[in-house]
């Protein structure tokens, strides 16, 4: 019973396949028949128009399928598209109904007359897979659908790094026809293309914000030539940068910041400074394959990131010179450049004082009865009329102490002074720095806020 059940399957699946390939081979018949005549007096250099004073209206469309790459240095961008073509051709037309009812055929394109569009900034050869055969229906109408990866010249402007916006165009028009043989259209409406994303692969660093669209004619001296123009408006996902970029390079400003509450003549400030100098120099080596870079002009974060560099040699430098002439010994360089400009008055301030302390010191001697000579001169008795050795030699060896501590404290005078210019200049560069930090976050924040408001 099993055998014969078998075997009445297996008969109705012969029979089911034998008429199956029998409708088949007339339609097959029939589809080389149709393509057979349709090509057979077909001339593909003649434009496809019966009436030569029309022109040919080919209807362009485009879907952006991804943004393979963004070259700023050679301000180049790197586009997969999906790119559609739609003419009508009047001499491949055919009624429906006696062939079989076929409505639409497959055939290949290098059999037929194609427009000759291009792409006008394109700079490199693109790639796109070999599709030969194009879709044609009964009332002639002409599908070429091509995807393609276009690399084309974009101003790529950098300056908002990596809070940009980059809106790139690709103009579409044809290399020989003018617009008296060769007209352009758009397939689908403005707002359609403007806001279709649904092909769009929405996983890179790249966002398609929208495709803005627009037909001109551009006036030549062979005639005028009709374009269409694609704006690929796309804005960069700055997540990565600013973990990687903004926040390591806020901390490393915040570190040499606190590095002013250091004393200025210490060698330990010295020490530190040239620490964090290595860190921003080894910050930006790292950073530098990430920082795009184009001759055009350079990103808000590279600006900043070299004022802080300027302002973090320019305290280090003042820190050097100044340890230098704080320690510098007996050596009277570290008076010159400054004592006698700066400290002026306070050696003449100190001369003075000494003079003064001079006076006051033989009146009081002489108001004790003890009349001491200064410079030279002997102490004499009053009654005998002699000199007395011992408070000449007590008065020779005071002179030598007085001097050494008047000259320490001219010297510590001295140094005060220049501490004092040394923190003044610290005041002045410590508000510069926090300038710069405050604009700088001010300036990124408000960059984030609007690239979160699009």
């Amino acid at each position: 019973m099993m055998m014969m059940v078998m075997k009445v399957f297996l008969l109705l699946i012969f029979v089911a396949g034998t008429l199956a390939a029998a409708t088949q081979r007339p339609r097959n018949s029939t589809l080389h028949r149709l393509t057979r005549r349709l090509l057979k007096k077909y001339s593909k250099g003649v434009r496809p128009v019966r009436n030569w004073s029309k022109p040919t209206i080919v209807y362009l469309d485009l879907f952006v399928h991804a943004v393979l790459g963004v070259d700023a240095q050679n301000q180049k961008l790197k586009t997969s598209i999906w790119y559609r073509q739609i003419w009508k051709d009047e001499y491949l037309t055919w009624n429906s109904s006696r062939y079989d009812g076929i409505q639409e055929i497959s055939l290949p394109i290098h059999r037929i007359w194609a427009p000759d569009i291009i792409v006008g900034e394109s700079v490199d050869a693109s790639k796109s897979p070999d599709l030969p055969f194009v879709y044609l229906n009964a009332s002639g109408v002409i599908k070429n659908y091509k995807p393609m990866q276009v690399v084309s010249a974009c101003i790529l402007e950098m300056y908002t790094f990596p809070f940009d916006t980059q809106n790139c165009s690709l103009t579409f028009s044809s290399a020989l026809h003018t617009v008296q043989d060769v007209d352009l259209a758009f397939w689908r409406r403005y707002e359609e293309i403007k806001s279709d994303q649904k092909l769009f692969l929405n996983d890179g660093e790249w966002e398609l914000v929208s495709v803005l669209s627009e037909r001109r004619i551009l006036q030549t001296q062979t005639g005028s030539i009709a374009q269409i123009r694609f704006h690929i408006v796309i804005t960069r996902r700055p997540l990565l940068y600013v973990v990687s970029l903004l926040i390591p390079s806020i901390f490393l400003l915040v570190v040499d910041l606190g590095s002013f509450y250091l004393p200025p003549n210490s060698g330990t400030r010295i020490t530190f400074k040239t620490s964090v100098l290595v860190g921003y120099t080894l910050f930006k080596v790292n950073m530098s394959d990430e920082l795009p870079s184009t001759g055009i002009g350079t990103s808000l974060i590279s600006a900043f990131f070299t004022i802080c560099m300027a302002l973090l040699v320019l305290s280090l430098s003042k820190s050097i010179f100044l340890i230098k002439f704080l320690y510098l010994g007996d050596d009277c360089t570290r008076d010159k450049p400054f004592a006698s400009y700066c400290c002026r008055n306070t050696v003449d301030t100190a001369g003075e004082n000494a003079k003064a302390a001079r006076s006051a010191g033989e009146k009081a001697g002489t108001a004790a009865g003890i009349p001491l000579a200064w410079e030279g001169s002997s102490v004499k008795d009053h009654a005998t009329g002699t000199a007395t050795p011992p408070m000449e030699k007590i008065r020779r060896e005071l002179l030598p102490i007085s001097s050494h501590f008047r000259a320490l404290g001219v010297a510590a005078k001295v140094d005060g002074d220049w501490l004092s210019l040394a923190n003044k200049l610290d005041k002045l560069l410590f508000r510069a720095y926090l300038l710069v930090l405050a604009v700088y976050a001010v300036t990124m924040g408000s960059l984030w806020g609007t690239w979160s408001s699009q």
